[in-house]
């Protein structure tokens, strides 16, 4: 990984961390306002999601709203064999509950269960640190999205939410692993990428 790829991520991450809670609240009502555009989201059934905490973008209204709306709510737990993510579908009892465990990496998981291929979702809603305007997106690191989206190349719909400093205008380093996005998610953009499943871009 370059210097430079290093540096972005710290200061994406120190970005993310400064946010008020305020400018959190604002960012989660305008993201949702943007993804119920979405006709992916709106006709999905099982939707795949995570639980914010390291500064993502918030999504307690979009479960919620989810839970509303009778579609079935899916969170990862890790795999530790192959260190993929596998998905376990949770109720609002054990959301609003908080029936979860502390991951040693620090994301909160659903108790153990036995899980789902991420396939058998229709939209998977995920978290980034960057994304570029051809779709790559940035992770935090662990590879763990990439690994588990390698095996599915045709569904769920890959859908990052974000917040808008997180949308970069210049395009990012792609590995040929790395798995790009549907469309991006901000307060202020609802953005659909052209993607080549065959071929990576890389820079």
């Amino acid at each position: 990984m370059s210097k430079q790829t290093l540096q972005l991520r710290k200061n994406l991450k120190a970005q993310r961390r400064q946010l008020s809670k305020f400018q959190q609240r604002h960012s989660e009502q305008s993201a949702f306002n943007q993804l119920r555009k979405s006709p992916q989201f709106r006709t999905a059934k099982k939707i795949g999601i995570y639980l914010d905490g390291f500064g993502e973008l918030r999504t307690r209204k979009i479960i919620e709203y989810c839970f509303q709306q009778h579609k079935h709510i899916y969170l990862p737990i890790i795999c530790n064999m192959n260190k993929i993510l596998v998905w376990v579908k949770i109720s609002k009892y054990q959301y609003r509950n908080k029936r979860f465990v502390l991951h040693t990496l620090g994301m909160l998981e659903p108790m153990r269960n036995r899980g789902l291929h991420v396939s058998h979702l229709d939209v998977l809603l995920m978290p980034l640190l960057a994304c570029d305007p051809v779709g790559t997106r940035m992770g935090m690191g662990g590879g763990f999205y990439d690994r588990t989206l390698a095996s599915a190349p045709y569904k769920p719909y890959r859908l990052g939410l974000a917040h808008d400093f997180q949308f970069l205008n210049t395009n990012l380093h792609r590995n040929p692993w790395d798995q790009a996005l549907h469309a991006l998610i901000t307060p202020t953009k609802y953005k659909c990428f052209k993607r080549q499943l065959s071929q990576s871009y890389i820079l």
